[in-house]
């Protein structure tokens, strides 16, 4: 109880919970872990007891007692399956955290770092808008401003169905919609591969009826190439009503949605008017709190009355991945506790084959067996049950962590290293962990090894 409320600061971190424990609310569960440590303690002393109790007594005295194979092979099968255990969650801890690595370091098609969102949540900030973007134009350390109804990493709603030239409504595709104004693709550095993009040179001839596509959304329309759909019509439905927009632009394909899901049909629309729910700040690299000051300066001139809230455009598509991230350092401690337990039992177990193997040891010592071979003849009996046991959690792991990535339409794949790596960290774990008793029984003086009782 004292470690549970020492380690409760790290549990809520991993989490995301707070955890108020009280004797009052929790004093069911707590006469429950006593009843369960009361059982445990039951269950592990009965086998030896029990055990213990059916050696004849004259075999005993005499000398005559020996291990059952039945008593070596549970004691060697506990230590397997702990590392077992052991293993699976290294492995897991290996692969997760790759996943991870991936999932940051991958291209998204669009330019996330250096992006300030600021949220335009009333229709009064939506309202200065332009005059805050006019603002933040005159500052050196703001590269572009965009507006947008929406930013990759949230979630985006707005769709239509959108079909071509000879096609009915019903064999149209679901088309993202994203309502931007001129300069928020350049904002986020998103690539046209043909055409152009809305732009303030075009603002005049630019209308609601222009419309820019990805490469996903040429392919699922049914046009051959980028460049072939330039300068084409596509049509939807809406309350009855026909529409038709011009495809003025595509550009290449970006993860709007976090990488869990495949990249879809996604359009972006020109938008004029207080309609932006988003103001995306591009920032120069530099001093990112002297600028930040500076725009909520910017802010309150023109909104006195609104507090000024941003915030990391990477940081806000890495939240989509919480759960994983949570998952990643539960595993950590759970592979950190495993590895503990395994290593109990293997010490148990070395300093246990110690003690009977003495005079052993001692004939070898005396007949000339250096203090390594003594050595490594204790610590490949171990090691033996380790190789065992990476044997048989090696395809467990496997199966488990491949389940788990299917979750990510964008994933690594489990490379043969892991397994290897890993097989390397519990062989050396467990030598390190037998090595004590090892070196021990292996420097001991023959003299009193051989001594008669």
């Amino acid at each position: 109880v004292i470690i549970m409320q020492l380690l409760l600061p790290a549990f809520e971190n991993v989490s995301g919970k707070h955890l108020a424990l009280s004797l009052d609310s929790y004093a069911i569960m707590l006469l429950a872990f006593l009843a369960l440590a009361i059982f445990t303690g039951l269950l592990a002393g009965s086998y030896p007891a029990f055990y213990l109790s059916s050696f004849i007594p004259v075999k005993v005295l005499k000398g005559r007692f020996s291990n059952s194979l039945a008593a070596v092979s549970l004691r060697k099968g506990l230590v397997v399956f702990q590392f077992v255990i052991s293993v699976v969650l290294i492995i897991a801890t290996v692969v997760i955290s790759g996943q991870m690595r991936f999932l940051r370091s991958t291209d998204l098609g669009f330019a996330k770092d250096q992006q300030i969102v600021i949220p335009l949540q009333s229709q009064v900030s939506k309202n200065i808008y332009s005059a805050f973007k006019n603002e933040l134009g005159n500052n050196k350390q703001v590269l572009s401003v965009g507006g947008a109804a929406y930013y990759p990493g949230v979630f985006n709603p707005s769709d239509n169905n959108f079909h071509i030239a000879g096609q009915s409504a019903t064999a149209g595709q679901r088309v993202r919609k994203n309502y931007v104004d001129e300069t928020y693709l350049q904002t986020l550095d998103i690539k046209p591969v043909a055409g152009r993009l809305f732009a303030a040179a075009y603002v005049a001839s630019d209308t609601l009826d222009n419309i820019i596509i990805n490469e996903n959304a040429v392919k699922k329309l049914g046009f051959s190439s980028p460049q072939a759909a330039i300068g084409q019509k596509i049509y939807s439905e809406f309350k009855g009503q026909s529409y038709t927009n011009n495809i003025i632009g595509v550009v290449k394909d970006f993860h709007f949605e976090d990488l869990h899901t495949p990249i879809t049909p996604y359009a972006f629309v020109l938008s004029y008017g207080p309609y932006h729910n988003y103001a995306i700040v591009h920032a120069n690299a530099g001093e990112i709190g002297s600028l930040l000051k500076s725009i909520e300066n910017s802010w309150h001139k023109l909104n006195p009355n609104e507090p000024f809230i941003y915030s990391f455009m990477d940081q806000d598509f890495q939240k989509n991945y919480i759960s994983e991230m949570r998952l990643a350092s539960i595993v950590n401690y759970f592979t950190l506790i495993a590895i503990l337990i395994s290593c109990l039992g293997l010490f148990g177990l070395a300093t246990f084959s110690a003690e009977q193997r003495t005079k052993e040891i001692g004939v070898r010592k005396v007949l000339g067996a250096s203090v390594t071979g003594i050595v490594a003849l204790l610590s490949k009996e171990f090691l033996k049950l380790v190789i065992v046991a990476v044997c048989i959690a090696s395809p467990i792991a496997w199966f488990a962590m491949n389940k788990w990535l299917q979750d990510f339409t964008y994933r690594i794949n489990i490379s043969w290293v892991v397994f290897v790596v890993t097989a390397i960290i519990a062989l050396l774990i467990a030598f390190i962990t037998i090595s004590f008793q090892a070196i021990k029984a292996a420097v001991m003086n023959p003299v009193k090894s051989l001594r008669t009782e």
